[in-house]
């Protein structure tokens, strides 16, 4: 059926419980993509993988969910974008539910690619969908809102899975993301209104967008820098209790805090991104390479637990900084564009997820924990070249109407 839009001012207060519903949405998607890295080696042992094989659950997820963000602009009008969201998070819950059944590597896999199937589908719609619930005017914080949820994934979502998965299992953590998820549907069921459907995006708009150098220069940095950090953090759990020695019931402490100190740089992100969006990247290259790179380096003892903890802040907080900056970089130049450059973007990070863990795990084969720690610290170092090429954007925003 088509949707009716939904009435933009003024706002009832059930639109920002839809808002805050689709925050735990984000939250719960999120926790489910980067739970395996908090219990990389617990799936490795029960699944009869070596750590750099399990490792290919991140990368095959990131790959299939940036394809599904791709092809969502195919998805029928007609398809009420209420039902297609609440679907979504039922697959998703599904997924993780049938993750808890398998004994297979092959049974696990297939599980987690309906999930990602899930993912990019809903983080390609769930932009338009913000911007129907609330006014031009209220969209900044709606939106913040929303994505708040991304950071209280890697806060509290990745750290609890890996307690969860340490006291009961990773079965039991998966469980316990698959009744989040389904709670979240229910959620969406009751809050959202129905909302009018956009048309479908145009292949003459991908085509402008892919002349365009500056996103260009912008989806190469991305896909650098994504790639390399996740080539270390999809094997930080062996990273840590391997090269470093870190106790395993320490891990999700040493998460937690690496998630404290993202959000921070969420928040320092927002107070400074609007005057010195190049410095900012720039600086935050160079101290998160600095502190991978040191996590990474050879030593005669290993890191005491305060100084892993820092080094594992300073990298948190600098590359979250890094995606903040990226993503505001591209909104400020993508013109009238922003949807459909979004939803590339979108599909690029995913993507890049993937790739870093596949060559992670390659080079973890090969040079080991520190070696490929110490590459990935170079590449990320590498990548500020082509942010240098950029002209800092302005500060004004055109963004598109539904």
């Amino acid at each position: 059926m088509n949707d009716t839009v939904l009435n933009a001012s003024p706002v009832p207060a059930r639109a920002w419980v839809a808002v805050a519903a689709l925050g735990i949405s984000a939250f719960s998607i999120v926790t489910s993509e980067l739970a395996p890295v908090g219990m990389l080696s617990m799936l490795a042992k029960d699944l009869n993988q070596t750590e750099s094989g399990t490792g290919l659950v991140v990368t095959a997820y990131g790959w299939v969910a940036a394809l599904a963000a791709l092809l969502s602009g195919l998805i029928p009008v007609k398809i009420s974008r209420k039902s297609l969201l609440v679907t979504l998070m039922v697959v998703l819950a599904l997924s993780c539910m049938a993750a808890t059944q398998s004994h297979s590597m092959t049974l696990f896999m297939s599980a987690r690619m309906a999930g990602a199937l899930a993912h990019g589908a809903f983080w390609a719609l769930i932009g338009a969908v913000a911007s129907q619930l609330v006014p031009a005017e209220k969209l900044g914080l709606a939106t913040s809102v929303i994505f708040g949820g991304v950071s209280a994934a890697s806060v509290l979502g990745v750290p609890l899975s890996s307690f969860i998965a340490d006291m009961a299992g990773w079965r039991s953590a998966f469980t316990a993301i698959s009744l989040l998820s389904l709670a979240a549907a229910c959620a969406l069921f009751w809050t959202l209104p129905t909302l009018s459907v956009t048309q479908p995006l145009r292949l003459r708009v991908y085509y402008g967008i892919i002349k365009n150098p500056v996103l260009l220069s912008l989806y190469g940095a991305t896909a650098c820098i994504i790639s390399a950090h996740f080539a270390a953090f999809t094997y930080l759990q062996p990273l840590l209790t391997k090269a470093q020695e870190v106790p395993t019931a320490s891990i999700s402490g040493l998460l937690l805090m690496s998630g404290l100190s993202g959000l921070a740089g969420n928040i320092i992100a927002g107070k400074l991104i609007d005057r010195h969006i190049k410095g900012l990247i720039f600086t935050s290259l160079l101290l998160s390479a600095a502190a991978l790179g040191m996590l990474g380096m050879k030593s005669a003892a290993p890191l005491t637990f305060w100084i892993t903890g820092i080094l594992l802040a300073v990298w948190g907080m600098g590359i979250a900084i890094v995606f903040v900056g990226l993503q505001t970089w591209l909104l400020r130049s993508a013109g009238d564009a922003v949807q459909p450059a979004s939803a590339i973007y979108v599909a690029i990070f995913n993507a890049a997820i993937g790739t870093g863990a596949l060559a992670g795990g390659q080079v973890l084969a090969v040079k080991g924990l520190q070696g490929m720690t110490v590459l990935a610290a170079g590449v990320i170092v590498c990548s500020i070249a082509l942010v240098a090429m950029l002209k800092s954007p302005t500060n004004k925003l055109r963004p598109e109407r539904s």
